[in-house]
């Protein structure tokens, strides 16, 4: 398995090559049955589920090549710090990318919520967004502009996934300490397709 560091730079190649243009992988037969029975993938990625960021298709991968966990507000949670720890115990996996993105929903949601703005009424959707708060609220708690607290409060956001994922899981400090894991966080610009590791 790679590095870590060898991994971001696959990421980062891959994000250039998506915002130039490329964003299909040639997918034949013959790649299908090589992952069959087994899996590498280089990277692990807790991104949003909103439907504009791909993740595969940001970073110009291919089958096989990331294991993605998705959900509204790239939050973690139980399910998806195991979905993670599996990942990196299982593949050896060395990277964990915690992605937030521009005009996030489930952070908008969020500050809404904060301001009382809005009345949540699905419990399901209330955990989410009581998720996110938590993080946020210190973070824009100095700023006028609606467009500055979304992008502050999407940032906090990845960094407090990024903190639950350390504080809330044995497995993963000790492959941080032991094994070269590496946790960072992103931010992918919907406008500019451009992701920006933090």
């Amino acid at each position: 398995m790679i590095d870590a560091n060898t991994a971001l730079l696959r990421l980062k190649e891959g994000n250039k090559k998506f915002r130039n243009g490329t964003t299909l992988i040639e997918v034949d037969e013959a790649s299908r049955f090589d992952v069959v029975e087994k899996q590498s993938p280089f990277a692990i990625i807790l991104g949003c589920s909103d439907s504009r960021v791909p993740l595969e298709l940001i970073f110009c991968q291919g089958l096989g090549d990331l294991f993605v966990i998705r959900v509204a507000g790239n939050i973690a949670t139980p399910s998806q710090i195991g979905s993670i720890e599996f990942a990196a115990e299982k593949f050896g996996t060395k990277l964990v990318v915690v992605l937030g993105h521009t005009s996030c929903g489930a952070v908008k949601a969020a500050l809404e919520d904060l301001g009382q703005e809005n009345s949540i009424q699905s419990p399901n959707l209330k955990a989410i967004v009581d998720s996110i708060k938590p993080g946020i609220e210190d973070s824009i708690s100095d700023l006028d502009s609606y467009d500055e607290k979304i992008q502050k409060a999407v940032r906090a956001n990845v960094q407090t996934s990024i903190n639950n994922l350390i504080n809330e899981s044995e497995i993963l400090r000790q492959l941080r300490s032991e094994s070269g894991l590496k946790i960072i966080g992103a931010d992918y610009c919907l406008e500019s397709g451009t992701v920006e590791f933090l």
